[in-house]
Parts: structure tokens; C-alpha cells; sequence
């Protein structure tokens, strides 16, 4: 939370009489260390002008959700049973699902999902349900600043539809246009606030009289003659904003031990409250503080995936299935699961990783040399047995084996020599059932002649078009999700490059996965101890980037 100066000086020039009326400032700007939200961060223009006439202002800038919490409780606390305006003005990103509309705090990770947005946002419910018991009197502002954060099914960007109590106005816009209004507009005494409103081009509803106004001439409370100040204000100044920058317990409260009565006391009592409540804070603001990109979460998501700590997904967002993998995996390890992330701890992590992923293509290359003996064992005994039955007993357990083109070969020279010995009748009802080529063609060939010269071959036809049938609805379900994951050509060729280095015969590396890449990446899921599919997912990307990093 971040308050101007000036705004905090002025309430130390404040006098003992009867404000002129509540009012909750709220504008939140910094979502990242990149993009400041314009408009949103000009809030405490608009709370300077409403203190100037008297209002007692609680004012909170880039607050995170403890803080909005703490400074609603702190408005509650300034509430007047009397006939006072109490207005609540809103700046930042807003959204809003069939439950109602929030205010997105500042300082939570990117992607947060719907139920920490539901449970940390600012409720606009809340500030409604305190507004009605001020009817004609309570003021609902909100400038709205575009959303840019992924949100979900379940919510949608800007504040929606409000169901508003009798008596509530509502006004509402984009942020830059709400400052002006609030600071130059509102506060003018006697002013028709909607009029001007729509001078703004603002929306305005609920309790909208066109003459309504803010504050009457009689009810502005002049400022009071500023007291000789107790302390230095270039000491307090430079006090507080060294605390700011620690930005830890020990620097507010080395603040307060200096500055009990500082211009800045209240809000580092604030901040002191916000950082209790939170128990990792100190861990979360270091690892803000490490800057990562968002290919270091992906690698760190990698990392945690090769280790068996599932992220939910490798996108670079650390949402609520990344945080759950780190604190499992800092338990693992002994540290205290805070979820968040050390620069020690991302070495070790990744030192982790790349172990267990030498270990993975050691378990593989072993995996893959038992495979090669036990095809090689088979193949010689059927080749010892020469018999039609042992060559399918061989491509029926190894498809894409290292003997399965002769095998194939052999059963077609099979297939010609029962042919030439076959009767012209039998050979033309084959030809038949082999021309349709179908389950029921080939089972009218059986009942016509159950003991013909190609009753083997089309019951195994019949077995081979079932098995196909069911591995064609595999293969769509597989090839769906490897063009899930959308890769380019350079990434298919850096997959065929790799299942080549390890001797899968994938073919020519042109990024293009005809059936020697298929029956590469077969070889491979199988040696892996990956779903056999011929086809690329998640698991199976993961293992070869690992490979490739390692230089393997």
C-alpha cells in the first residue's frame, strides 16, 4: 500500500470538528512490476479534494486483499448514525460472475483462480450493503481499468450488472475520467453531481435526482491552522520511505519506535497487520523479488514434472496446482512448504531434475536393451518353427519389432503359396472378401467355406480389422491431444532429431510424422514406460526435452 505524502500531512491539519461526512478510497494500479493501470493510480488526487472538504478519507493505494480487508474494517470505525454523505470511490480492475462484482487486489499471483479471486477480491456487495443504510446520502463510484488476467469460466471482466438497494446512486466509468470527476466535480459544494456526471460521460445508476449533491455549502468544514509539527518532516519522510523499501515487520515497526506520531504511523500500523496475517509473506516478497520470466516457470514446472510433483500444467503461470507442487516437493526435501521459491532452492530443484532425468534415460536404455532380447528370443524361436501361426504370434507382440518387416514379408510369401494351391472357386470367393475387405465380408467367406484354404487368414484378417477399429479410436483420442499441444515444425524436428539419436528410426528429420516417426515414438513410449500410442503428449515431450537439455 502506497499513500501520498501530501494526503497523509493533511490529516495531521486537521481540527476537532465534525467531519463533513465518510469516505473509503481504494485505487489499485501496480498488478505487475510491469503495467501501471493510468487513472487507478491518481486516486489520491480524488481523496486529497474530498478531505479538503472536510470528509474524514480512508485511503488505501495498491492494496493487497489484507489490506483492503483491514482498511474496510478501519472505515467501518470512522461511520457517523447521522445524515453525513458516505461515499466509497473504487479504482482498478473489476470483475464480476452471477454472485456479484470484486475488485481484484494487488499482489496476487498472475492467473489466481476463480476461488482465490471469490475470496480475496473486495466485495462490491459489501460496500452496497454498508451504503443503504445511508439512503439518498451513500455514494457508490467505480473507475473501471481493463482486466488482463485469464479469468476462467465462471467470472467475466468489469464490474457487471449491480443489484442495487434503494437509495444507493452508482456512478461509474473508466478510471481516468472517475479521478477528474471526483477531484473537480463532486466535491464542489451545491454542485448537481449527476449533471456533471454526464458532462463526464459517466454512467449513473440507482438514486439519481438531477439535483442531487454531494455536500451543501453549510455542511463544508473549513480546514483548520496546521499545529507546529512534533517531528521533522524530512526525517518522518525519509523514515518512512526507507521502511518502504525493506518493506518487512521489522522496517514498519523500526518506523513506529522512531515515529509514533508520524505522518505515516497509521499506515505502517496497516502494513504491520497486513504482514501478520499473511504467514509466508516475507518468502512471497522474495521470490517477487527474484524477477522470474515466465520460461524460468516453465522450466521450474519441467523440473517438478520429471520429479513427479505434478503442476497441472507447464504454461509458465504459477497458479494454485503449481504452488501445491512446491510445497509438496519442499516438504519432500525438508524446507518449510511455503509454496514460494529461494534461488538456492530453484538450483537445487533443478540440480534434482536433471539427475532424475539421467536416471529416467538410464531406466530407459535399460528398459529398451531387455525389449531388443526378448524380440530377438522370440524371433528366433519362430524362425525355428517356421510356421504361418508363429510369424502373427510375433507381429501380434511386437508391431513395430525389430524383425516385424521380414515377418511380414514371410507371411506374404505364405499368403501367395496357399493362393497357388488354393481351387479357382475358393480363390475367387477370397479375392471377393478381400476386395470388400469388411468384418461381414470376410465372415460370409467362413460360413461359405469354413474349412477353405484361407479360413486362417480370415479369421486373423477379421481379429486384425477389430483390433484396428478400436486402435483407430485410440489414435484420434491421441492425435487430438498431441495437436493440443501445437507444435511448430521446429519442435517436431527437434523430436524426430531425438528419437533418432536413440536409435528409434524415426525416419528422415523433416518435422514431418509419417509412419517411421509414428512407429519411432511407439518404440520409445514403450521403452520409456510411457502410454504406447505412436502419437506426442505432455509425458512423452517432457522425457525428451529432458534428454535434449542434457545434451543426450
Amino acid at each position: 500500500m502506497r499513500v501520498s505524502v501530501l494526503a497523509l500531512l493533511s490529516v495531521l491539519m486537521a481540527g476537532s470538528a465534525h467531519a463533513a461526512g465518510d469516505a473509503l478510497v481504494i485505487g489499485n494500479s501496480q498488478y505487475d512490476a510491469i503495467q501501471t493501470l493510468f487513472g487507478a493510480d491518481r486516486m489520491d488526487v480524488a481523496a486529497e479534494a474530498l478531505r479538503a472538504k472536510g470528509l474524514d478519507v480512508t485511503e488505501l493505494q495498491d492494496a493487497s486483499s489484507d489490506e483492503m480487508r483491514l482498511g474496510l474494517s478501519d472505515f467501518l470505525k470512522t461511520l457517523e448514525a447521522d445524515d453525513s454523505p458516505v461515499v466509497i470511490l473504487l479504482a482498478g480492475a473489476f470483475v464480476h460472475g452471477f454472485g456479484g462484482a470484486y475488485l481484484l487486489p494487488v499482489g496476487e499471483d498472475e492467473g489466481a483462480a476463480t476461488s482465490e479471486v471469490l475470496t480475496r477480491g473486495f466485495p462490491l456487495n459489501a460496500a452496497l450493503t454498508i451504503l443503504q443504510n445511508y439512503p439518498g446520502r451513500g455514494f457508490l463510484v467505480l473507475g473501471e481499468t481493463p482486466v488482463e488476467q485469464e479469468l476462467g469460466a465462471y467470472l467475466a471482466p468489469g464490474a457487471g450488472r449491480l443489484e442495487l438497494p434503494s437509495g444507493v446512486t452508482v456512478i461509474r466509468g473508466a478510471a481516468k475520467d472517475v479521478v477528474g470527476f471526483a477531484s473537480e466535480e463532486l466535491t464542489n459544494p451545491d454542485s448537481a453531481i449527476i449533471v456533471a456526471a454526464n458532462e463526464y460521460g459517466l454512467t449513473v445508476e440507482g438514486y439519481a435526482p438531477r439535483d442531487l449533491t454531494l455536500l451543501y455549502s453549510e455542511e463544508v468544514v473549513a480546514p483548520v491552522a496546521p499545529p507546529e509539527p512534533t517531528v521533522d518532516p524530512d526525517a518522518d519522510v525519509a523514515a518512512w520511505q526507507t521502511a518502504q523499501r525493506l518493506d518487512s515487520a521489522a522496517g514498519y515497526q523500526a518506523y513506529l519506535d522512531s515515529f509514533g506520531d508520524g505522518a505515516f504511523a497509521s499506515a505502517a500500523k496497516q502494513r504491520l497487520k497486513a504482514i501478520a496475517t499473511e504467514p509466508y509473506y516475507k518468502q512471497r516478497r522474495a521470490e517477487e523479488a527474484l524477477g522470474l520470466t515466465r520460461d524460468a516457470r516453465r522450466k521450474i514446472q519441467r523440473d517438478l514434472t520429471i520429479l513427479g510433483f505434478d503442476p497441472r500444467g507447464i504454461d509458465g503461470i504459477f497458479g494454485p496446482g503449481s504452488r501445491k507442487a512446491i510445497g509438496r516437493w519442499q516438504e519432500a526435501i525438508g524446507d518449510v512448504p511455503s509454496t514460494y521459491l529461494t534461488q538456492p532452492e530453484i538450483d537445487r530443484l533443478s540440480a534434482a531434475a536433471a539427475k532424475r532425468a539421467e536416471e529416467l534415460e538410464e531406466e530407459a536404455r535399460k528398459r529398451q536393451a531387455l525389449v531388443e532380447k526378448a524380440d530377438n528370443a522370440l524371433w528366433a524361436a519362430t524362425t525355428s518353427q517356421g510356421s504361418e501361426g508363429a510369424l502373427r504370434n510375433y507381429l501380434n507382440q511386437y508391431p513395430d519389432g525389430l524383425h516385424a518387416d521380414e515377418a511380414r514379408r514371410l507371411l506374404r510369401a505364405i499368403e501367395k503359396q496357399r493362393g497357388d494351391a488354393a481351387a479357382a472357386a475358393d480363390q475367387r470367393a477370397w479375392n471377393l472378401a478381400r476386395e470388400t475387405d469388411t468384418v461381414a465380408s470376410l465372415r460370409a467367406y467362413l460360413r461359405a467355406r469354413p474349412e477353405g484354404a484361407f479360413a486362417g487368414e480370415a479369421k486373423a484378417r477379421i481379429a486384425e480389422l477389430q483390433r484396428a477399429a478400436e486402435f483407430e479410436k485410440d489414435r484420434q483420442a491421441a492425435l487430438s491431444e498431441e495437436q493440443a499441444l501445437s507444435l511448430n515444425p521446429v519442435a517436431r524436428q527437434l523430436a524426430e532429431a531425438r528419437l533418432a539419436k536413440l536409435g528409434m528410426k524415426p525416419g528422415k528429420v523433416d518435422g514431418r510424422f509419417d509412419k517411421q516417426t509414428r512407429a519411432a515414438i511407439r518404440r520409445y513410449q514403450k521403452a520409456h514406460g510411457l502410454r504406447v500410442s505412436g502419437f506426442l503428449d505432455e509425458q512423452t515431450v517432457v522425457q525428451l526435452l529432458a534428454g535434449s537439455l542434457l545434451g543426450r
